[in-house]
């Protein structure tokens, strides 16, 4: 059970997996009021940059769910850079059907909403865990404006126009879903260059160190394409941000 080696090659460089930087997850930490002893479950939680960071800054402790051998090294290695390993573990599975042992402060599937489905099913997970009067963290990509046209669409990488919610028709959805919108945290167009733009040099610099890997021409033909397609529809098109939601 692991992520294609692919993943990690582009993902190399990255400490949070997701268009927002380390200003940006220090400032969610911030206004969603995180206190010292508040527990917290990560579903798909990638290098544990937000657990370990937050387990640093705020004092909160808690649980990283993951299926990337890869990442969760890595994560191992950040709690105990930062001196939290006491109180920050992580497991190796599947979180699609993760359900804590015991209601947590702070529950969060932050770019990875494809363990339940979308957003209804993994709002639908994500409660099981959750503490009355918890703060559950969705992070998810939105159309800027209108929908687009499918061609424009699978240009943003995605498989069809509805995989993707404009920004009001995605705050309407928690509504129906029985949560407040409470904070949130969007993604700029800096955050997302950054994001993106590390996967094309990750990928060039295995390129030249591996030319004749079997990734290779998949690598290749990427680079051929992803800048082009990102700067002309994706950077315009597509937002992305964190919401913290409370259950009405």
């Amino acid at each position: 059970m692991d992520l294609p080696r692919s993943y990690s090659i582009r993902e190399d460089s990255h400490r949070v997996l997701n268009p927002i930087d380390s200003a940006k997850l220090a400032l969610l930490g911030e206004v969603i009021g995180l206190k010292a002893g508040q527990s917290m479950l990560d579903l798909c939680c990638g290098k544990g940059e937000a657990l370990a960071t937050w387990a640093r800054d705020h004092g909160i402790g808690g649980v990283g769910v993951d299926i990337s051998t890869v990442s969760l090294a890595v994560a191992r290695e950040r709690v105990a850079e930062f001196g939290v390993a006491d109180r920050v573990s992580f497991v190796h599975g599947d979180a699609s059907t993760y359900v804590s042992a015991e209601p947590v402060d702070v529950v969060a599937c932050i770019g990875a909403t494809w363990i339940g489905g979308g957003v209804t099913g993994t709002v639908a997970l994500l409660r099981q865990s959750l503490k009355p009067g918890g703060l559950m963290l969705i992070g998810e990509p939105f159309w800027r404006g209108e929908t687009p046209d499918l061609e424009t669409a699978k240009a943003c990488r995605v498989r069809t126009t509805e995989e993707y919610d404009t920004l009001p028709r995605l705050v309407a959805r928690f509504g129906e879903l029985g949560f407040d919108l409470v904070e949130m945290v969007l993604a700029s167009e800096d955050s997302w260059d950054r994001y993106r733009a590390a996967q094309w040099l990750n990928v060039r610099r295995f390129l030249d160190a591996n030319p004749d890997d079997e990734l290779a021409a998949e690598f290749r033909a990427e680079l051929d394409r992803a800048p082009l397609d990102y700067v002309r529809y994706e950077r315009a098109l597509v937002g992305w941000g964190v919401f913290a939601l409370m259950q009405r």
